[in-house]
């Protein structure tokens, strides 16, 4: 069965080669697709030294599209090179690539595998999470809920494996943040299986990211995220 590791990456010199080489060292055998969203920094240069690595792949943004234009080109790059299952995994170092594996094999039983660092007090922590997003987090996942009648406990974590047949009856279009919710909506309109894990939860301030724009302000943000959720669901009544 072939499998692929979709990499997300903007501006990320800091942590990508830790991050590709524990990726590669922990998914023998499975192919790396990195997106590089548009970098500005020295992630392009970085990238090159893995121009040898047969595993690995690079596309790249000529501009910052979107964390959500990222992972649509990952899936799509799956799609086409026939690949069954794709994992995505966050390159700032939150994410642990030797759960890779893990979500690979539930990935053949499920159509979503999704972390999640909030359904049980037991996993490791590093760090703590700014209030604010927590707080975001835990509103937005619980519309999620209502919505589709799934049981998540963390709408946002990028770490997930998927069933490429499955990402194949959606029709995301989403290329920013809210990407996460408008896949979930979609993903319930479809009928696809969900099973949650749990990860670590780790917020290394070092790696700390800005939205960028009015979406640093936490407020603007937990609308934007409610103006696509609902958005969607709009959708439903034209369906």
């Amino acid at each position: 069965m072939a499998d692929l590791i979709v990499v997300p990456v903007y501006n990320e010199a800091p942590s990508i080669e830790k991050v590709l080489t524990q990726t590669l060292a922990a998914a023998p055998g499975v192919d790396v697709l990195v997106v590089d969203d548009g970098s500005t920094d020295e992630s392009p240069e970085i990238l090159a030294r893995f121009a040898g690595e047969a595993r690995v792949r690079v596309l790249r943004h000529p501009v910052n599209m979107g964390y959500g234009a990222a992972l649509m080109d990952g899936f799509e790059y799956a799609r086409r090179h026939g690949y069954q299952r794709v994992v995505t995994i966050d390159c700032d170092e939150q994410h642990d690539p030797r759960l890779i594996p893990g979500f690979l094999e539930l990935a053949s039983e499920w159509d979503v595998v999704s972390g999640s660092r909030y359904m049980s007090e037991d996993v490791p922590k590093v760090g703590t999470v700014p209030q604010d997003r927590r707080r975001i987090n835990r509103i937005v996942t619980q519309r999620i809920n209502e919505l589709t009648g799934y049981r998540l406990t963390d709408a946002f974590c990028g770490f997930k494996a998927y069933r490429v047949e499955a990402l194949a009856r959606l029709r995301l279009s989403e290329p920013g943040y809210a990407f996460p919710l408008q896949f979930w909506i979609q993903a319930a309109r479809a009928g696809l299986t969900v099973i949650e894990r749990p990860v670590p939860l780790i917020y290394v301030p070092s790696f700390e990211r800005r939205f960028g724009g009015q979406l640093d302000d936490a407020e603007k943000r937990l609308a934007y995220y409610m103006e696509v959720i609902e958005t969607e669901v709009a959708k439903c009544s034209t369906c």
